[in-house]
């Protein structure tokens, strides 16, 4: 075990013919990972930030958004898709499910962006109504690519998170988790959405992520990129207590090392674009939990590669991933 996880006697993964130059390191050796690392991706968000919808297809040809998470939010987060894709969700009949699901991603992110992050009472009532009013778009638009394309589970998991900021209550959420994962079972993206539904902050009762996030992982095999959902629970246990060492027992420290080992560190595990994702939320759970042995090994594999999820709970996220990474 112990050479698998200081990597001797194992094989390094084959160089990424796609993989994106680093081109900026801090003095501490970190930098912000940007376009999942894909020079492919890079080549999508370019487009997709240029308003070329005829590029932004040519560019999605590679991958599979209808299951691909994480190239999905590198088109939500952009600012700026809101002001073009409705012209291509109107215009292209042949791609109308995907610039739907492309638009209603977005505006659930450019929802999130008029609510904030901040406290609920401390949000105003005008942000409130935007917020709503988007999400309103976000859940007709998800729908109606999720009736043209049945088989996709990228719009499910997004009216999971609509679901939750509109509160749709357990009964359509339960429901639109089931479709997710009757398309998707081990789908770590859906798992991880349900991780946070079920913490007390939206109504869910102790211990239920954490009970939700072991029976998913159970179902895993090895070498599945799931095992994260262990680590994200823990993280959103963290999130939820008083007490900023609640992680640091001997029994997360092996949980999260057992975890490590059977998805992330296991020789079977693929890394696809925004692979460095999953090592830092490995990353970020090890060093809460103080967990010596797999910690050095994921920052080692990481190079420096920084992503603010799930670094963003924190504070000073940077100051924090660069500390643990130190520490390591």
């Amino acid at each position: 075990m112990f050479d698998k996880l200081f990597g001797r006697g194992a094989e390094r993964p084959e160089a990424d013919p796609y993989a994106l130059p680093v081109s900026r390191r801090q003095k501490n050796g970190m930098y912000t990972l940007r376009a999942l690392g894909d020079t492919r991706v890079l080549a999508l968000v370019e487009a997709a930030d240029s308003g070329d919808w005829e590029a932004v297809k040519a560019a999605l040809a590679p991958f599979d958004l209808c299951r691909d998470h994480q190239v999905l939010a590198e088109l939500a987060d952009l600012d700026g898709v809101q002001d073009w894709i409705g012209r291509a969700v109107e215009d292209d009949k042949e791609h109308r499910a995907t610039a739907l699901l492309i638009s209603g991603a977005r505006h659930i992110s450019w929802g999130w962006e008029a609510r904030t992050s901040d406290r609920a009472v401390n949000v105003t009532q005008e942000q409130w109504r935007v917020f709503h009013e988007r999400l309103r778009i976000a859940e007709e638009q998800l729908l109606e690519a999720a009736e043209l394309r049945p088989e996709w589970v990228t719009p499910w998991r997004r009216l999971l998170t609509s679901g939750r900021g509109m509160s749709l209550g357990s009964a359509v959420n339960e429901t639109r988790l089931d479709a997710a994962l009757r398309r998707e079972p081990l789908d770590l993206e859906t798992h991880i959405e349900w991780v946070s539904q079920l913490q007390p902050r939206w109504g869910g009762e102790p211990g239920q992520a954490l009970a939700f996030a072991r029976k998913a992982f159970a179902c895993a095999p090895e070498g599945d990129r799931l095992g994260c959902v262990i680590a994200m629970a823990h993280i959103d246990d963290w999130v939820e207590s008083d007490s900023e060492d609640c992680l640091v027992t001997p029994e997360i420290q092996d949980e999260l090392l057992d975890a490590a080992e059977r998805s992330i560190l296991h020789p079977a595990y693929v890394r696809r674009p925004g692979w460095q994702e999953d090592f830092n939320i490995f990353a970020m759970a090890l060093s809460l939990a103080s967990g010596s042995i797999a910690l050095p090994r994921v920052f080692r594999e990481l190079q420096g590669a920084y992503t603010s999820w799930p670094w963003k709970y924190m504070a000073q996220p940077e100051k924090m991933y660069a500390r643990a990474r130190r520490n390591a």
